[in-house]
């Protein structure tokens, strides 16, 4: 429904829209995910962070306008991000679950907040600067620390929506 709603709408408000949306927090370990804790052995969750920019945004490797692949002297394919990056992404989304509960540890699925966006809990959001995508004219590589759950999402989504590669990507 939710694809079906902003097929031909702004991709930036579909990105956001299936990023919050509860059925892919399930699916792909975004609901749930918690800041770190080092005592608790605790990390974000990388898949989310990993497969929106894989299949959803901007692809493995980077693409020329007509959507033939950008290499190096060597004829090596240029990658879009690292590890690093995806590590960024991954505390840019902690602390979404589902939506209506008194704190992120009480929150459970209902049949009512299953099809509402998830809601961000600060108690659970990673804080910390986050690195995000590199890339000629982008207005940030770094997410500031401080910012509120929504905030850093917003940066985030931001940066991956005006990558060069989204054209071709998704084109």
């Amino acid at each position: 429904d939710t694809l079906a709603l902003g097929a031909f709408g702004n991709f930036r408000e579909l990105l956001e829209n299936v990023t919050l949306h509860p059925a892919m927090g399930v699916y792909l370990s975004m609901l749930g995910n918690q800041k770190p804790d080092a005592l608790r052995n605790i990390r974000p969750d990388e898949n989310y962070a990993r497969e929106l920019m894989q299949l959803f945004a901007i692809g493995l490797v980077q693409l020329n306008l007509d959507g033939t692949v950008r290499t190096d002297g060597q004829g090596n394919p240029l990658p879009t991000y690292d590890q690093q990056v995806i590590e960024g992404f991954a505390h840019v989304y902690t602390g979404w679950t589902y939506a209506g509960a008194p704190s992120f540890a009480q929150a459970r699925p209902t049949i009512a907040n299953q099809v509402v966006p998830m809601q961000a809990y600060p108690e659970q959001h990673d804080t910390g600067a986050k690195r995000v995508l590199s890339y000629a004219g982008a207005a940030f590589t770094q997410i500031p620390a401080g910012q509120t759950p929504g905030q850093d999402l917003d940066d985030a989504l931001d940066n991956i929506f005006r990558h060069p590669n989204v054209a071709p990507f998704i084109s």
